[in-house]
């Protein structure tokens, strides 16, 4: 019985991870890829970012990258099942205020749907904007290999920066980058 539990235990971890890890533009994995291969091949680096323009939870307001032009700016691509989203949230917060009116984080949900997005908002403590893309249409034009995706979007709108997954240390190494871009 405890070797089942202990498979069963592995599996879901397995799974766990698999749900967050890289994926095709059609949301097929892909294997074999280490993190700093997939970054420096991202194609939007040194290419201005996609324009959006996305319903805010509740679809009251709007979220743009047009609207922060002349900051420095985290596009975070996520989802309220990815548990690397469940860390990567209250870095961007501490950046977001540790950064002030220089930076804005705009965290754009991946999800099928966006009644969970508030909730991982509280859970996380993000107060910064968050947005729904509503049939992945702009996560298509950004392409971020697995979730979360940061792209860091210099005052000019050029794509900077992408960090793909979100590990130890990358708040260090975010907060490096965008000090560089200030300066």
């Amino acid at each position: 019985m405890r070797s089942l539990m202990r498979f069963g235990a592995a599996s879901a971890l397995s799974l766990g991870l698999l749900a967050c890890g890289p994926t095709t533009g059609s949301g097929s994995r892909v294997g074999g890829a280490n993190r700093a291969a997939e970054v420096e091949a991202h194609p939007l680096i040194g290419a201005a970012a996609p324009a959006f323009e996305l319903d805010a939870p509740g679809g009251k307001q709007k979220v743009s990258l047009a609207a922060h032009a002349g900051k420095v700016v985290i596009v975070d691509f996520w989802a309220t099942w990815c548990a690397p989203c469940h860390e990567s949230f209250p870095a961007y917060q501490r950046l977001a205020e540790k950064f002030g009116d220089q930076l804005v984080v705009i965290g754009v949900s991946v999800d099928d749907d966006p009644a969970g997005i508030p909730e991982f908002a509280k859970e996380t403590g993000a107060l910064f904007p968050l947005a729904w893309d509503d049939g992945q249409i702009t996560s298509k034009s950004y392409q971020p290999p697995k979730m979360p995706t940061s792209y860091v979007v210099d005052q000019s709108g050029i794509v900077r920066f992408v960090h793909s997954g979100f590990h130890s240390g990358e708040e260090q190494a975010l907060e490096s980058e965008i000090r560089s871009l200030l300066k």
